[in-house]
């Protein structure tokens, strides 16, 4: 009898598959809009700068004048004891959290938020930084990592400044050992064995007699899932004419 494919085991949602959030320092957000943020601002002080697994840029421990505490993205440039800045009337400084309407244009900013209020959905990755273009009827254009143009509802966060850890990618892994420790903090699948090179048991391209699939590669819609491997259902195959 055949095994299950790595994508049926990894799909069934076991704790085998799923990210180790258990060991990450926080959940990296802003806090619920204040009255005080929407009218003026609130000053705060970061506490110290940590480093969780489950986020490729460093994050800063902020205490805020009210006793609140947040958990955020850490700006380049920023250290422990630098005054930070919440509210639609803050200063415009490096780790300042502010509603996009209220930002100006060429600022560069990460960390945007997808609506008001949910806590920063985009640009989020270190070294990464997008930038306010123009303005315009509640809405705020911003130019994305990626360069591409999106808009936004004006009343929706970012912080000010480029998130620290620009030159992540630029450090080598070495050896395979380091990236299979490093996809294994967040449980991504490495490595990704073809399916020619498994055992017939393991996966229907699979077998011991030679790096062939020994049948065709279209999945047919009606195909069950362990035959879902290949081609799946494609609106056509081969070059196009």
């Amino acid at each position: 009898m055949g095994k299950n494919l790595i994508m049926q085991r990894r799909g069934k949602g076991s704790p085998t598959f799923r990210a180790p959030s258990f060991k990450y320092f926080g959940e990296a957000r802003y806090n619920p809009i204040t009255n005080e943020e929407r009218t003026g601002f609130i000053s705060g002080v970061i506490k110290d700068l940590v480093h969780s697994s489950g986020h490729y840029s460093p994050l800063m421990v902020v205490e805020y004048e009210n006793k609140t505490k947040a958990l955020l993205i850490a700006p380049e440039g920023v250290r422990v004891g630098d005054n930070v800045f919440l509210g639609s009337t803050a200063q415009v400084s490096p780790g300042s959290v502010m509603p996009l309407s209220k930002i100006p244009e060429g600022t560069e900013v990460f960390n945007i938020e997808s609506q008001p209020g949910d806590g920063g959905k985009y640009a989020r990755s270190s070294g990464s930084t997008a930038r306010i273009v123009s303005k315009q009827k509640g809405k705020v254009l911003v130019e994305m990592p990626s360069k591409k143009l999106k808009e936004f509802h004006g009343e929706c966060r970012a912080t000010i400044g480029s998130i620290a850890g620009f030159g992540r990618v630029e450090k080598p892994l070495y050896k395979a050992g380091n990236k299979f420790f490093k996809m294994m903090a967040k449980n991504k699948r490495y490595p990704i064995v073809r399916g020619v090179a498994m055992n017939a048991v393991d996966h229907p391209y699979g077998s011991g007699r030679g790096s062939h699939k020994g049948k065709p590669t279209i999945a047919p819609r009606w195909a069950p899932p362990g035959a879902k491997v290949g081609k799946i259902r494609p609106r056509r195959t081969g070059h196009k004419r």
